[in-house]
């Protein structure tokens, strides 16, 4: 128990975000294996606790509903020690998060990846334009205190490898506040 009677948190949350392609899932993935932190793909728990609105035949994805996501995440974030993983930011409530980080990635390299993933039409070119125009991380700017908002360049492995360990200093310094 912490002075005030809340429970300290057992690490910090750090919210990984990004347009679609940018490195989030590996990123977050090596991250939890270096810091033991718990990583939560946001995804994944839409689709396996039907946290969602139905299917969006043209962006070919499943529409989250929002509150039911944040409803089933309270307590987990409460907790701390988690990494969330999600393109999207702006819903999620400020106090959950100690470190945001937007992943960042060339253009071309977004494109290819995309591309090989089967993104093709609106979907690709809709997430290129996000890209370029830094939707995320202005969103995340907005959304959050801009000391704990970090843009990282995520266009190779040996970017993303540098990022992890950057991240892992980070959680290994890291002091709840009092």
């Amino acid at each position: 128990m912490a002075q005030n009677g809340s429970v300290r948190k057992r690490g910090p949350n750090i919210l990984v975000t990004g347009t679609p392609g940018t490195g989030k899932t590996t990123t977050s993935s090596a991250l939890a294996e270096a810091t033991q932190l718990r990583h939560i793909i946001i995804g994944d728990l839409v689709k396996e606790k039907n946290l969602h609105d139905g299917w969006d035949d043209k962006l070919d994805c499943y529409v989250i509903n929002e509150d039911l996501v944040c409803d089933e995440l309270e307590d987990l974030m409460e907790e701390g020690g988690n990494i969330v993983d999600y393109h999207g930011c702006d819903f999620f409530p400020e106090r959950w998060f100690d470190r945001v980080v937007v992943l960042q990635t060339d253009n071309t390299v977004l494109y290819d990846r995309l591309s090989r993933r089967g993104y093709t039409g609106s979907k690709l070119s809709n997430n290129i334009e996000c890209e370029i125009f830094q939707v995320l991380f202005q969103e995340a700017k907005e959304s959050y205190p801009e000391d704990i908002v970090v843009a990282l360049k995520s266009d190779t492995i040996e970017d993303i490898s540098r990022n992890v360990a950057s991240l892992t200093d980070w959680v290994g310094s890291w002091h709840p506040a009092s």
